[in-house]
């Protein structure tokens, strides 16, 4: 008695571990095409222009921080109430 077997599909479908093998040699290819991009939008672009700080500023910080450092900047207690409670009611200065 003779048995005849018939290769039925390809190996490819027969084979888990050449699937998976597949799978991620087209992963990997995948991932050598495709390449990141960063874009930045034109409102980002004024908005970083506008946060630079003008030189009179930076020497109000300046001076404000060599006050800090040196332990004379003195803080007025009703100023900052006055400012927070305009703050929240929405008022100017």
């Amino acid at each position: 008695m003779t048995m005849k077997i018939n290769q039925f599909g390809s190996s490819n479908q027969v084979n888990p571990y050449q699937r998976q093998a597949n799978k991620a040699h087209a992963i990997e290819q995948s991932l050598k095409k495709t390449a990141d991009k960063l874009e930045i939008s034109s409102a980002a672009k004024e908005m970083q222009q506008m946060s630079q700080s003008t030189p009179a500023r930076q020497a109000r910080v300046d001076e404000l921080k060599i006050q800090v450092e040196n332990g004379t900047y003195k803080i007025n207690p009703q100023d900052i109430a006055k400012s927070i409670v305009n703050f929240y009611n929405n008022k100017p200065k």
